[in-house]
Order: structure tokens, then C-alpha cells, then sequence
């Protein structure tokens, strides 16, 4: 009888990352009067680059983010990519959306087809400790700083999806990758080392 492989517990954030980084842009540049593009969103603290206060982005977004989650586009090949994972191991979603929007995000789940196992909303970056308690293996992310937070603090790899917005410096268990298919070919790699 053969001895089936080991499951691996994989965290993976949602937004930037399952989601289309470039997702919020048309948002942005209708509520903002901007002719933005994702490779002018050079940094992951908005409210600079729009022009706006900390609080006015906030309240914008706190009166939109519903719409936006619920439309969001998937990432190319991450449909895919993860219902592979899903067959071999334990997809554990952890995002910093608000706990309130625990529906629209299921909701989306459910309309995409998207596999998961678990699904836990922390409503901010501080995602380490809820890897921590579900025992993640490796995670994925598009945040610099929350990669390089787990990579340091869980010492774990993290795949790092590359965007305009997370350029800089990366831990040594960071490895980067511009797509799902390239997040697979790493993953592979990784898992079965």
C-alpha cells in the first residue's frame, strides 16, 4: 500500500494575492479623480498617493469595501493552481479584511468555485499569530511587510506574489513570484524538499 503524502497547512492571504492586485484600482481612480494604474501604486499605504487624509480614505473605504470585495476579480491561474493544492493540502485562508465582511467573503468563495478549508478574518496585517495557532507550513502573501513578518517571526517560507507596491527588502525564506503558475513551480519545490 502506498503511503500517502503528507499534508501540508498552507496560509494564504486573499486580497492582492487570490484576488487581482489591481482590483481596487478602477475604484480608486473614480472616487479619487485619478488615472492610476497598478504600476503607479508604488507603495501600500494609499491615502499619499490619492491626496487624501488617513481617515478620508478610510471612511471611503469603509463605505465601498463590501462592493469591491464581492466583485473582486481572481488572479489568473489561481483558481486552478489552488484546487490542486486543495486535493493534496490544508488551505487556510488568513486576511485582514474586517470580520464583518465574513459573508460577502464566503459569498465569493462560493460564486468563484474557490476550495478552502478555513477561513479566518483578522481585521488587520497581524496575521503571525493566527498562522501560529493553525500551524502553518508556509504562507502566501503580496505584503513586504507581512511576509517578511512571518518568514522572521514563524520561520516559515513565504511566497511573495511581486507587485509595484511591495518592492524592498525580503527575508531569506521570501521567494518571490509574478503568478500562480510560478507560485505552483515554487511550491513544488518547496513542499518536496
Amino acid at each position: 500500500m502506498a503511503k500517502e503524502k503528507i499534508r501540508k497547512k498552507l496560509g494564504i492571504d486573499i486580497d492582492g494575492t487570490v484576488t487581482d492586485p489591481a482590483t481596487f484600482v478602477p475604484y480608486l481612480n473614480r472616487a479619487f479623480n485619478k488615472n492610476l494604474t497598478l504600476n503607479d501604486i508604488t507603495r501600500y499605504h494609499l491615502p499619499p498617493l490619492l491626496g487624501v487624509t488617513d481617515d478620508e480614505f478610510w471612511a471611503w473605504m469603509k463605505k465601498h469595501e463590501e462592493e469591491i470585495y464581492a466583485r473582486a476579480p481572481v488572479a489568473d491561474s489561481a483558481k486552478d493552481v489552488l484546487h490542486e493544492l486543495a486535493g493534496r493540502h490544508r488551505l487556510i485562508y488568513i486576511t485582514a479584511r474586517p470580520p464583518h465582511l465574513e459573508s460577502v467573503t464566503r459569498q465569493w468563495f462560493k460564486r468563484y468555485g474557490l476550495p478552502y478549508h478555513h477561513i479566518e478574518l483578522v481585521g488587520s496585517h497581524d496575521k503571525v499569530e493566527q498562522a501560529k495557532q493553525h500551524g502553518v507550513e508556509l504562507f502566501l502573501e503580496d505584503r513586504l511587510e507581512t511576509a517578511n513578518a512571518m518568514a522572521e517571526e514563524l520561520d516559515i517560507p513565504v511566497i511573495l506574489f511581486n507587485t509595484p507596491y511591495n518592492r524592498g527588502t525580503a527575508h531569506r525564506l521570501i521567494h518571490r513570484v509574478h503568478n500562480w503558475p510560478e507560485a505552483k513551480q515554487k511550491l513544488t519545490l518547496l513542499l518536496d524538499s
